[in-house]
């Protein structure tokens, strides 16, 4: 069967506005996808739904079909988005009415199912993560706009393509096949050069990357690449740094099948063309995660700026001042941070500055509301020379929480409600089509390199690095780029130099996994982001740039791979 040409024109909640349009003019497509859900995304929509009951889905999505419509249906490609969030049929329906208004003929369908509220109270959103069957009976029946609420990332991909090429649901290798390029193409430009590690060398444009999109062979096998003409670039790299992220270890779950990231192969295709072959399937868990946010109390932060002399003075002094204050509102957490950003005999006063930030958080408002920021002004006067704050300090606004649980696959009503009005409920695999999760066991590691002389130097001059955030855990993908620096990487960075390298992680559980083909490591750090980026526990909420700083480290690095 021909190539199923699948292109993704949106990462996130609020990404490039013009890339659905940029997609269907930049050249050939069959299917156009549109990933708008996060973790964080979803307590946003539960906070719009509290608003407005008839909302709860992403905006944009809208907005954006209303100038790309015509452009998708004059060249028949097919749109597949998750921008319905908490309300699928409500977008359905605006889609509809956006068609008739525009006039244009369209079949719209959408899927339903994953909201599981009811089943949590006290939850603000709970939302099971689907897989792509219900996508793929929608196309099957004809429609050419699949929405859907939460379901997994890559089943905008599987189911796409299950449809196309007629695959059955024990069809593992190919569907994780498509998994694989689903992760891949979920984030957008992180596929072409955005977010890169080594995004320094060479000549490359990457003012405006252009999205990426997959090439799938009826075998499960893939090409990445994207629009001619279009910014970043494509390389083994920019894959390897995207198959990483967010990933734990070899054994990469979801509701359609569980991909073994152990058996990818990547061969570079050409400019700007990977290959992904390989990849091998096995059937997915017996039970379907479920994503759970909910209003975890109230936060309020203020930054001190520090100018100048006596940085440690002045921050011991404030941090007095404002202990009294806590002594009679006593919020539930207090968090201090000193950021020394400052410099000595600096030239412009912002470099002569540091940060000091405090962070407050309490199940109720009061405690950290006016009565604390107010305290924080009034120390204008009374407190260390040169006072001021980056910010007039708020009343304390709320803040969310996400947790994660997992109901059997069976207990979940998995629907797609075609553009006729029919509903085709989506039947759950047996028990006997499922498997249990478990760990692989740890692969054999390549000879170390041979004793020679060594120099200290950050490590991101041999590897590259991706992180990212799933609930209150961070993950680290870190990678070489050749044999050689596979060879030293794989029995230097351990999990306890890991620990050294990273000071915050020393007191939590870190697991590495290995990637042998990637030449990978992959480490899951527990706990490092609290109660998940709705939470905003750290500085880097997300765990986005954990993975440049673990690069920035020094260590004994041999001569010879520098």
């Amino acid at each position: 069967m021909t190539v199923l040409r699948i292109g993704n024109a949106s990462g996130f909640y609020g990404d490039r506005f013009d890339a659905l349009r940029d997609m269907l003019t930049g050249g050939d497509l069959d299917v156009v996808t549109g990933d708008y859900l996060a973790e964080l995304t979803m307590l946003i929509l539960g906070r719009d739904r509290l608003k407005n009951p008839a909302g709860g889905y992403a905006r944009t999505f809208l907005r954006q079909l209303e100038e790309s419509l015509g452009l998708a249906h004059d060249r028949g490609v097919r749109i597949v988005t998750n921008a319905g969030g908490l309300n699928p049929a409500g977008l359905a329906d605006a889609v509809r009415q956006l068609a008739e208004r525009l006039g244009i003929p369209v079949r719209v369908a959408h899927v339903e199912g994953d909201d599981l509220g009811a089943r949590y109270p006290g939850s603000l959103t709970a939302h099971a993560y689907l897989g792509g069957s219900g996508i793929a009976a929608c196309l099957r029946e004809g429609a050419e706009i699949v929405v859907t609420g939460r379901v997994t990332d890559a089943a905008l991909v599987t189911g796409p393509a299950a449809a196309h090429f007629g695959w059955g649901p024990e069809e593992y290798d190919r569907l994780a096949g498509a998994v694989v390029a689903g992760h891949v193409l979920e984030c957008g430009t992180q596929a072409t050069g955005g977010n890169y590690a080594f995004f320094a060398e060479g000549a490359r444009d990457l003012r405006r990357p252009g999205f990426p999109l997959a090439e799938i062979h009826e075998d499960g096998s893939c090409v990445i690449t994207k629009h001619p003409g279009t910014g970043g670039f494509v390389d083994v790299g920019t894959v390897t740094a995207q198959l990483l992220y967010e990933t734990t270890g070899a054994r990469y779950a979801g509701p359609d099948v569980t991909a073994r990231l152990d058996t990818v192969r990547l061969t570079q295709d050409g400019p700007d063309r990977v290959r992904i072959h390989g990849v091998r399937g096995e059937a997915p868990p017996p039970t379907l995660k479920v994503g759970r946010t909910r209003l975890g109390g109230f936060r309020n932060e203020v930054v001190f700026v520090l100018t100048g002399l006596d940085i440690e003075a002045k921050a011991a002094l404030v941090r007095e001042q404002m202990a009294q204050v806590f002594l009679k509102s006593r919020p539930a957490e207090v968090r201090w941070e000193l950021v020394r950003t400052d410099r000595a005999d600096a030239d412009t006063e912002e470099t002569a500055s540091a940060l000091l930030r405090l962070v407050v958080r309490d199940p109720e408002q009061d405690p950290v509301g006016r009565a604390l920021s107010g305290a924080a002004v009034e120390l204008a006067l009374a407190s260390y020379p040169g006072f001021h704050v980056l910010a007039p300090p708020g009343k304390g606004s709320p803040y969310g929480v996400f947790e994660a649980s997992y109901v059997p696959r069976e207990d979940v009503e998995h629907l797609a409600v075609l553009h006729d009005g029919r509903r085709l409920p989506v039947a759950a695999p047996p028990a006997a089509g499922t498997l249990e999760l478990e760990e692989v066991p740890e692969p054999d590691l390549p000879e170390p390199p041979p004793p020679g002389p060594v120099r200290r130097a950050p490590l991101g001059l041999v590897a590259g690095a991706r992180s990212g955030d799933k609930g209150g855990n961070a993950n680290v993908g870190v990678w070489a780029r050749t044999d050689e620096a596979w060879r030293w990487l794989a029995h230097e960075l351990t999990a306890d130099r890991f620990r050294q390298l990273v000071p915050e992680s020393r007191e939590l559980t870190v697991t590495r996994h290995t990637l042998p083909r990637l030449r990978a490591l992959n480490f899951v750090v527990e706990g490092v982001l609290g109660a998940g980026v709705a939470a905003q526990h750290r500085f880097d909420p997300q765990a986005k740039a954990l993975g440049e700083w673990l690069r920035s480290r020094h260590l004994d690095i041999p001569e010879a791979l520098l």
